[in-house]
């Protein structure tokens, strides 16, 4: 539609309206996507104006030449708008490899979970939740501002994706149990009540091996939901994943067993069997949850995600 509008207006209020909503939104000056990304964004910006209108625009320029002058980082921030309004903003790494991880970019499984817990938000109401794998944050940080769970466990291994997670949960103004337990100690009775009632859902990160946790580890956590997203995509790392969800579906909360739900993108059909088959030799079952209707993120609705729920 908007493609339609540029294409048929030689309207520059259009064009401001655009870069007002875009580089020039409150979101965007506050934490900025990357220099590269802004540049191609205002450069495609002028050839639509260039195309169809004889007047230079200022203010368009203005804005090249103020990205023309800025360095490219190593970091950047990405925003997702949720549909109450509300946004999560995240630092990630700009490569998709990292310091020997790939686990400082948002990946799409993690996007489609998150819509689908949006949209889905009667499963995580009021529950403690684990979720594996949590990279720097983006499905978990969705959920405890949609969803309105009790308790949120974010876990993943490498240490410079738990620093990274740390600081895109804090940037999102949420505050972590430990420091919540650190700052309440410095204030009157009063002041920490209007603490809790603000914080939301209780917040942990958890430094999670998968290849030495133990049963009694896991079962301390009292879950009532697992979620992960793009966690199957190594045969090696598949085994050790499948060692924890065997020990998962047996812990018990209020005694009963908790829900897992796994978001995939299927890259190799190989890893994917070799995940259900292994699932199979340890007693779980799974089927496959139908697709969401909403789609509120960008990334590749080609892509073949699959979304299994595990059945212990």
């Amino acid at each position: 539609e908007l493609e339609k509008k540029l294409k048929s207006s030689s309207d520059a209020l259009l064009l401001l309206d655009i870069l007002q909503k875009t580089i020039l939104h409150p979101l965007c000056l506050k934490y900025p996507p990357s220099v590269k990304y802004r540049r191609c964004f205002i450069s495609e910006l002028i050839k639509k104006h260039e195309s169809i209108a004889t007047e230079p625009l200022d203010e368009l320029y203005d804005v090249l030449a103020d990205i023309l002058n800025k360095e490219e980082s190593t970091n950047c921030y990405k925003s997702y708008l949720l549909p109450t309004g509300d946004s999560v903003t995240l630092s990630e790494t700009v490569a998709i490899i990292s310091q020997g991880t790939t686990g400082l970019v948002t990946w799409d499984a993690a996007l489609y979970l998150a819509e689908w817990a949006i949209e889905n938000s009667a499963i995580f109401s009021n529950r403690t939740i684990l979720e594996l794998g949590s990279g720097i944050g983006l499905t978990g940080i969705a959920i405890c501002k949609t969803c309105n769970p009790k308790a949120y466990v974010f876990s993943d291994y490498h240490h410079c994706v738990l620093e990274q997670l740390r600081e895109n949960i804090n940037l999102n103004g949420f505050v972590l149990e430990s420091e919540t337990e650190n700052h309440t100690k410095m204030q009157s009775q009063n002041q920490r009540a209007k603490v809790m009632d603000l914080q939301g859902p209780k917040i942990t990160v958890a430094e999670l091996d998968w290849g030495s946790v133990t049963e009694e580890q896991l079962s301390e956590l009292q879950t009532d939901v697992i979620i992960a997203a793009d966690v199957v995509y190594d045969p090696q790392i598949t085994l050790s994943l499948i060692g924890v969800l065997q020990q998962l579906s047996t812990s018990k909360t209020a005694g009963k067993p908790p829900e897992i739900y796994i978001a995939l993108m299927v890259r190799n059909p190989d890893t994917y069997h070799l995940f259900q088959t292994e699932l199979g030799k340890v007693g779980i079952g799974w089927q496959v949850v139908p697709t969401h209707t909403k789609n509120l993120f960008l990334y590749d609705l080609h892509s073949n995600i699959t979304l299994l729920k595990l059945l212990a």
